[in-house]
C-alpha cells in the first residue's frame, strides 16, 4: 500500500484480526512479545520493531523483545524517560515520527549502526500509567500516516497488558527471593533460649517493610531484632535487607545496643534519606539472665514473667531512623529475664486495627500470651490476635527462657 493511502475497511478489519488473534492469548509473554512484533512488522511493512518496558525502580525504559534491532536486548540498552525517540514518547504519552533520522534526534547508537532512517514510535499505557514503549523503523525513508499509528497504538494496546503482568510477575518472584533470604527460614537452635517467629504478609507482593533477625556474636552474646521501614512491597524490602545487613555488620563492632542503632540511623540518613524505620535491638548476654536493649521509635516489647501480669517492658523509647539530624547518642535499657519468661517483639500490623486504638490491640496481645513453648506461644498470639487478613504486613519474635 503506498504511503499515504487509505486503508479499505475490509484492509483494516485484517489488520486488526491479525493483531487481536484469539491465538495469542495462549502465549507466554516471551513469545506473545515476539508474535505481536513480528506482525506488526509484517502489517506495516517495516524493518524494525521493539519494546521497551519501563522500570518502575530505575525510572528507564529497557529493551525487552524485538525485531531487526535484537542486538538491543542483547546488550540489555536502557535509557531514561525524556532522553532520545523513546524518551520522548515515554514522556509525552504521544505518537513521535521521525521522517528522517539523525544523531540529534536519537541517542541509541543501533539505531544508527543498523541505518534506520524513519521511525514512529507509541506509548504503552495501563489505566493510564506508562508501562513502556513501542517503536517501528525503516531502512528506508518514509512518512507513517494515521492508519499507521493507529494499528501501532492498538498493538501497543495489546502489548500493555502482558507488560504490565510481566512487571508484576518479575516483582513477585523478586519479592519472594528477597523473603527466603533475607528473614531467616529457620530460627538458630541457642543454649538456654526457646525462639519462634512469624511473618505474614499485608498485601499480596508476599514482602515488605517488616523484619526480624536472630544472631549469634563472637562474644557469645545473642542479638535478636525487629523493625519496620515504610512502605510495602519490592522497594521498602530492599531497603530492609540493606539496613538488616548494616545492623549486622555493627554489631560485631559494637557491645552496646545503642552504639548499633547510632551508627545505623547514621546509615540512613546517609543511603537511605527520606526512609523511616523503627527497629528494636537486643542483646542476650550469654548467661541469658538479661537483655540489654534499644529501641528507635518501635512498639515497647511485653515481658511475660510466670505469677505476674504480663507487661509493657519500661524501656527508653527514642526517635525513629531517618527523622530529624541523627541524635548524637540513643539509650540503652536493661531489662531481667527470669527463668520461665518471655519475650514478645511485634510490629504494629500485629495490634493495630482501623478505628481502634493501638492500646486495645496491645492490650489484647498481652492477654493473649501464656506460659509454655515458643512455637505454641506463635500460633496461639496469631489465632487471638489475627482474626482476619492483615491489612498491614505481620512480624512477631518471641524469646522464652525455660526454667
Amino acid at each position: 500500500m503506498a504511503d499515504g493511502e487509505l486503508m479499505t475497511n475490509e484492509e483494516r478489519l485484517r489488520r486488526f484480526e491479525a493483531i487481536t488473534d484469539r491465538a495469542l492469548s495462549g502465549l507466554n509473554i516471551v513469545d506473545l512479545f515476539d508474535e505481536l512484533l513480528e506482525r506488526v512488522r509484517d502489517l506495516l511493512k517495516v524493518d524494525t520493531a521493539t519494546i521497551l518496558l519501563l522500570d518502575g525502580h530505575s525510572g528507564e525504559l529497557v529493551a525487552t523483545a524485538a525485531k531487526g534491532l535484537e542486538e538491543e536486548v542483547r546488550r540489555g540498552f536502557r535509557i531514561r524517560v525524556g532522553e532520545g525517540f523513546a524518551g520522548r514518547v515515554a514522556s509525552t504519552t504521544a505518537p513521535v515520527m521521525i521522517y528522517d533520522v539523525t544523531p540529534n534526534d536519537v541517542v541509541n547508537p543501533i539505531l544508527l549502526d543498523a541505518g534506520v532512517r524513519a521511525l514512529l514510535g507509541v506509548p504503552m499505557l495501563a489505566n493510564g500509567n506508562l508501562v513502556g514503549v513501542l517503536h517501528v523503523g525503516s531502512l528506508t525513508l518514509r512518512r507513517f500516516g494515521p492508519d499507521d499509528v493507529q494499528l501501532l497504538q492498538l498493538v501497543a494496546d495489546r502489548a500493555s497488558s502482558a507488560g504490565q503482568v510481566r512487571a508484576q510477575i518479575l516483582d513477585r518472584q523478586a519479592a519472594l527471593a528477597l523473603q527466603r533470604s533475607l528473614l531467616p527460614s529457620r530460627l538458630p537452635d541457642i543454649s538456654g533460649l526457646d525462639l519462634a517467629a512469624r511473618y505474614v504478609p499485608g498485601h499480596d507482593l508476599g514482602i515488605g517493610g517488616d523484619w526480624y533477625d536472630v544472631f549469634s556474636l563472637p562474644s557469645g552474646w545473642l542479638g535478636a531484632v525487629i523493625g519496620d521501614v515504610s512502605g510495602h512491597g519490592l522497594p521498602s524490602a530492599v531497603v530492609m535487607g540493606r539496613i538488616r545487613s548494616a545492623l549486622r555488620a555493627y554489631a560485631l563492632d559494637r557491645d552496646n545496643p545503642a552504639e548499633v542503632l547510632t551508627a545505623l540511623d547514621r546509615k540512613i540518613h546517609h543511603f537511605e534519606a527520606g526512609t523511616l524505620t523503627t527497629a528494636l535491638y537486643a542483646l542476650i548476654a550469654p548467661d541469658r539472665a538479661t537483655v540489654h536493649l534499644s529501641c528507635a521509635g518501635h512498639l515497647r516489647p511485653l515481658l511475660a514473667v510466670p505469677g505476674e501480669p504480663t507487661r509493657l517492658v519500661d524501656v527508653v523509647v527514642d526517635r525513629p531512623f531517618g527523622v530529624g539530624t541523627p541524635p548524637a547518642s540513643r539509650h540503652t535499657t536493661v531489662v531481667e529475664l527470669p527463668p520461665g519468661a518471655t519475650l514478645v517483639f511485634y510490629t504494629d500490623g500485629l495490634v493495630e486495627r482501623r478505628g481502634e486504638l493501638i492500646d486495645t490491640g496491645i492490650a489484647r496481645l498481652a492477654d493473649a500470651i501464656e506460659s509454655g513453648p515458643a512455637e505454641a506461644l506463635c500460633d496461639h498470639i496469631m489465632a487471638a490476635a489475627v482474626d482476619e487478613p492483615p491489612t498491614d504486613d505481620v512480624a512477631l519474635l518471641t524469646i522464652r527462657r525455660p526454667h
